[in-house]
């Protein structure tokens, strides 16, 4: 089973290694030498070289020179996992089994961008982690495997990437073992179901004290690390929030932003329903009480 993989983030690392672990044939990596967006990016010809694997990078999978030397490879599968850029059908028919894609979400809900920031922004309780066969569509192709895992209340991103990871390399080894029984099942998605998540821009970012305490802590948590962490922007400057901790408050008559304490470097702010304490933050100077933010 000849394959060549396709990746550029830390689960594409992580992937590749599971491939290697389970002595795959894999006869090229295709990767990135840098990323302008991916803040998980991971250049993967240094774990190739390890292996003697063959290597390109690009920055266009859908170049002559990827449709080349894909095609030289001859392979019977390639596994594209974590690239942005949807594949052409020049680069699809190439394997004869197909480009096995992945996507955190229980699709045909949530395709889309950001789905993991999304999932957590928006307080969801549990994903998925679904392999499918790709077409020239954004995650429409025909689903062949799919597990659902959990999203705590109190994990932030780092940690719901980490879950996902650990489900996607238990289905891997099944994915593996069911491409050479030839006993691979196919579910098509239905065209007409579920939604698409949209890109999220650097305002989906900032927090605005007048949303709730729990919308608040979601937000932290869904930006917290690996990704780029959200950020309250005080006299035109962005200062990022990495952890926070909603807590109650019952005043009524205080206007959100307005900084209710402050202990060592914790800072608690009024929100649109309660309070919430700024724990691990990038404020050089800690502001005042009864200041706003």
């Amino acid at each position: 089973m000849k394959t060549v993989f396709v990746g550029s983030v830390k689960f594409s690392e992580e992937a590749l290694k599971k491939l290697i672990e389970l002595k795959v044939q894999i006869e090229g990596v295709i990767t990135k030498d840098g990323s302008s967006f991916n803040s998980d990016f991971i250049d993967l010809s240094n774990l190739a070289s390890e292996h003697n694997i063959p290597y390109l990078h690009t920055m266009d999978i859908n170049s002559i020179e990827v449709y080349d030397w894909v095609l030289e490879k001859n392979p019977d599968i390639i596994f594209c996992l974590g690239w942005s850029q949807l594949l052409k059908k020049e680069i699809l028919k190439i394997p004869s089994k197909g480009v096995v894609g992945y996507h955190p979400a229980k699709i045909p809900e949530n395709r889309g961008r950001h789905p993991l920031i999304w999932a957590i922004a928006l307080g969801l309780k549990v994903t998925s982690s679904t392999f499918f066969i790709l077409d020239e569509g954004a995650d429409t192709g025909d689903i062949i495997s799919q597990k659902s895992f959990e999203i705590k209340h109190e994990d932030y991103a780092k940690d719901v990437y980490k879950r996902m990871t650990q489900t996607a390399l238990v289905q891997i080894e099944e994915l593996v073992k069911n491409f050479r029984d030839n006993e691979i099942k196919k579910v098509p998605q239905n065209s007409k179901a579920g939604n698409s998540w949209r890109k999220r821009g650097k305002e989906d970012g900032k927090i605005d004290f007048r949303m709730s305490s729990g919308n608040i802590y979601n937000l932290v948590r869904a930006l917290s690390k690996p990704y780029v962490g959200a950020h309250i922007t005080k006299e035109e400057k962005d200062i990022t929030v990495w952890e926070t901790k909603p807590v109650k408050f019952e005043g009524k008559n205080i206007e959100p932003g307005k900084i209710l304490d402050i202990k060592g470097k914790n800072i608690k702010v009024k929100t649109g329903d309660s309070a919430i304490w700024l724990t691990e933050h990038e404020f050089d100077l800690i502001p005042e009480v009864n200041s706003y933010l």
